[in-house]
């Protein structure tokens, strides 16, 4: 405590001297420093400077030389720095630290979203995107290896909003949902997903998700939906995908609800596409046109192999969009 105090006076000693000698129309800068580096007395003790300071420069030039739109621009800034210092303040952070606490909180997301090592044979790729280039975003897969490493789970989730608070709920979810996987029967992981978001009692805490479970062994899989856009399965026999139509509840929503199953085989140079509705969405168009358009990029994959195509698809398909996009591409080779 006593050495962020240090740090802090000599911040705040630093901009004082900036502010004694600044114009006012150069005022705004300190003022904003201060509200991110200082905690809220030295905040007030700045601004307090910088208001007497604007007062002398007023009263040595006169009222007529003042613009009205520098004081209205100088008193908003003053509303933000103070509105940051006291976030701070609130959150018990030091400065600089609630971004490196996002910033860890971004790369734990991330990290749960890693897949585990495959045996041979098997292959995977995974683009996750934010809207807007963001940091944050509601998109994410959690994934394990159960049963003596002969069985991969995988799910793909689209957590409700986007952005920073869409982030930190899917950062909650899939802590959770992480946990459940290869701890239950694979029937029983969307139920479990269900009640745990029902009882968080959120008004948005809603999620669709996509559930597989592969055995790697024999290559039998089982599809589970809650909600969520179809899955793509390619045949390396016919050359062609085929969607997997699954009907299901939205997660969070309905205590008792119910979802889509289906189950199917990967052979040898099959695979299975699964995305998040923010690939195929746009204003004013349908969904099945973009499901089309994403599974004509799939097609186009085709002749130079699946890998790396999870970021092809997303460049190809929805560059740049309104809503968080997740590609998982799952192979045998």
């Amino acid at each position: 405590m006593n050495a962020r105090r240090g740090v802090s006076n000599v911040v705040l000693l630093t901009l004082l001297g900036g502010v004694s000698l600044a114009p006012p129309a150069a005022l705004a800068l300190p003022v904003v420093l201060g509200g991110i580096l200082l905690d809220r007395p030295a905040l007030r003790l700045l601004l307090l400077v910088a208001a007497v300071a604007y007062i002398v420069e007023i009263v040595n030039k006169g009222w007529h030389e003042v613009r009205p739109g520098s004081l209205i621009l100088l008193v908003l800034i003053t509303l933000v720095a103070m509105e940051l210092s006291r976030d701070r303040e609130r959150l018990g952070l030091s400065a600089g630290r609630g971004e490196s606490i996002l910033l860890e909180l971004r790369n734990q997301l991330r990290r749960q979203g890693d897949l585990p090592a495959l045996p041979a044979g098997w292959h995977a790729d995974v683009d996750l995107r934010s809207a807007g280039g963001g940091a944050f975003g509601g998109d994410f897969l959690v994934s394990a290896r159960s049963n003596g490493g002969r069985q991969l789970e995988l799910a793909v989730v689209d957590v409700s909003g986007k952005g920073l608070d869409a982030g930190t709920r899917a950062l909650t979810l899939s802590g959770a949902l992480g946990g459940l996987l290869g701890a239950i029967a694979p029937e029983k992981f969307l139920e479990a997903a269900n009640t745990y978001l029902i009882r968080q009692e959120e008004l948005e805490g809603f999620a669709t998700a996509v559930h597989v479970t592969i055995d790697l062994t024999t290559g039998h899989y089982r599809l589970a939906s809650a909600g969520h856009p179809p899955v793509a399965h390619y045949s390396g026999g016919s050359g062609r995908w085929r969607l997997e139509e699954l009907d299901g509840s939205v997660l969070g929503l309905l205590p008792d609800a119910t979802f889509g199953v289906v189950e199917g085989q990967l052979g040898a140079y099959d695979a299975l596409l699964l995305y998040t509705d923010g690939l195929i969405e746009a204003p004013g168009r349908d969904l099945s046109v973009g499901i089309d358009r994403l599974l004509g990029a799939a097609e186009r994959l085709v002749p130079r192999g699946f890998g790396g195509g999870a970021k092809v698809l997303v460049d190809e398909v929805a560059p740049v969009a309104i809503d968080d996009r997740a590609v998982v591409l799952l192979w045998r080779a």
